[in-house]
């Protein structure tokens, strides 16, 4: 079931990200994911034949197109866990570039799998004061179910930008999984340890993930 909802997640998370070159397009999360989905789908579709040819080049893609869009540490942080105060600063940047590393062969995954899929994303307006919104998105291929997930954006208080922190697909959220997973293996082996896991899982080949049925 996790090994599916986190396929599904990845499938979702990699045809929303795009290239996010101006400032004014995190000013509003609702905006930001439909320019996202846009520009992802005319890139992908624009360099296919590259990628075919060369699937490590997705992970260029990923980290030139996506990560911009990810409030990786905050994420990294919150995976950490109660952890968090048990670290120094220097292992906390390390943990925070691993995990950036580490979502980037996993999103390059992703975006291997990539066909022709649509999405339908939610609208709405942000409320005064609100600091977090959850946009809903409907993935959909031929001939297959409508899968349905929601994005977690937060506002940055400092610098006013929204960012994705989170997906929710089935009721389970991807952080809270990955949190429980890692945050244990931290506390029994020690964040170096959980860091140099993170660092030998980003030297693998970009592996396609197999599509849900």
């Amino acid at each position: 079931m996790m090994k599916k909802i986190l396929i599904t997640w990845l499938l979702a998370l990699g045809t929303l990200w795009a290239p996010l070159t101006a400032s004014a397009t995190f000013s509003d999360p609702y905006t930001l994911m439909g320019e996202v989905a846009q520009n992802t789908f005319d890139r992908l579709n624009r360099e296919q034949v590259r990628i075919k040819s060369d699937p490590e080049y997705l992970r260029i893609i990923v980290r030139e197109e996506m990560l911009p869009a990810v409030d990786v540490r905050f994420s990294a942080f919150r995976v950490i866990g109660n952890q968090l105060n048990n670290t120094t600063p220097e292992q906390r940047e390390r943990f925070v570039d691993a995990f950036s590393d580490y979502l980037v062969v996993t999103y390059a995954d992703a975006l291997a799998a990539y066909n022709d899929q649509t999405l339908d994303i939610g609208s709405g307006r942000v409320a005064e004061g609100e600091r977090l919104v959850t946009v809903p998105v409907t993935v959909k291929e031929a001939n297959k179910p409508d899968i349905s997930v929601e994005f977690k954006l937060r506002q940055n208080t400092r610098t006013g930008e929204w960012r994705v922190f989170d997906m929710v697909a089935e009721g389970i959220s991807l952080l809270s999984a990955k949190q429980t997973e890692l945050s244990g293996l931290i506390r029994q082996n020690g964040i170096d340890a959980v860091t140099r896991q993170l660092q030998e899982h980003t030297k693998k080949p970009v592996t396609p993930l197999e599509r849900p049925e």
